[in-house]
């Protein structure tokens, strides 16, 4: 297989994305031959995250190593990405989560319709809403705000400012985050993560009550459109978002398992 393939590049923007915020929040990180892990610890409970990079030959070696890993870092709760899907981590207290499909959008302009394209022109205008990059601490608290009770994020709820993302995050190069706004008012945001090979799209987000009015859209387009459209984006998309990724020209390079668990079993 290409290590170097489009889903590769998806992996290892994603381990990326998680190494930055380790570095953010002050997290251990451990990465092995071919997974990255992120010992996140904004509480004793808080999920700990692998992101499986390469494939392996054997899966058992693989999930010995995650097994003796997460027992050294005496882990509660955790969730496991596998796009490989080779991994059983049953034994470990884990369920799998359903199917999602890592998606990829080729290099190129995105295909707008002129009603879109004058808007974009405008400095992404769709009538009232607005999408503009978070540069600032108190507007990248607000793409926090609307992760957390958008997305939703449930265990940082309420939010807090500051615990999901905090603001070290916008002096992590290649990061960038992206407030869409309904009169003035927050309404989606989204994350991106630029690791000089892909750009990588994160927490897709829009506010309950601004649903239905093309919010998600706009942000990932003005997301597409600054931060390097030379460049593959990747992402992993839920069943709600795909039908909208395939719109903007992203297709299926893999459907990922993830694994998620409470408890880490013993031995």
């Amino acid at each position: 297989m290409n290590i170097d393939s489009r889903l590769e590049q998806a992996n290892d923007n994603a381990a990326a994305f998680w190494l930055a915020q380790a570095r953010a929040h002050d997290w251990r990180t451990v990465t092995g031959p071919g997974w990255t892990a992120a010992r996140c610890a904004r509480t004793p409970d808080d999920s700990q995250r692998v992101v499986i990079t390469r494939p392996y030959a054997e899966p058992r070696v693989v999930e010995q190593e995650l097994a003796d890993l997460l027992a050294e870092w005496k882990t509660v709760r955790f969730t496991v990405e596998d796009p490989y899907g080779g991994l059983d981590l049953s034994r470990l207290g884990a369920s799998r989560m359903p199917i999602m499909p890592v998606m990829v959008r080729e290099p190129g302009p995105l295909d707008l319709s002129d009603a879109e394209r004058r808007a974009k022109e405008k400095g992404h205008d769709h009538g009232s809403l607005t999408v503009h990059e978070a540069l600032a601490a108190d507007e990248f608290a607000l793409v926090e705000r609307v992760v957390v009770d958008g997305f939703p994020l449930p265990a940082r709820q309420p939010w807090v400012r500051g615990v999901a993302l905090p603001e070290a995050l916008l002096h992590q190069p290649g990061l960038r985050g992206w407030l869409g706004r309904i009169g003035g008012a927050p309404a989606g945001a989204c994350l991106t993560y630029d690791d000089g090979k892909a750009i990588g799209v994160y927490w897709v987000a829009t506010l309950p009550e601004r649903r239905g009015r093309g919010v998600a859209r706009a942000v990932v387009e003005a997301a597409l459109a600054h931060a390097h459209p030379d460049r593959p984006a990747t992402l992993v998309a839920t069943s709600l978002g795909e039908p909208l990724y395939r719109k903007l020209g992203f297709t299926t390079r893999a459907d990922t398992c993830w694994w998620t668990g409470s408890t880490v079993a013993d031995g």
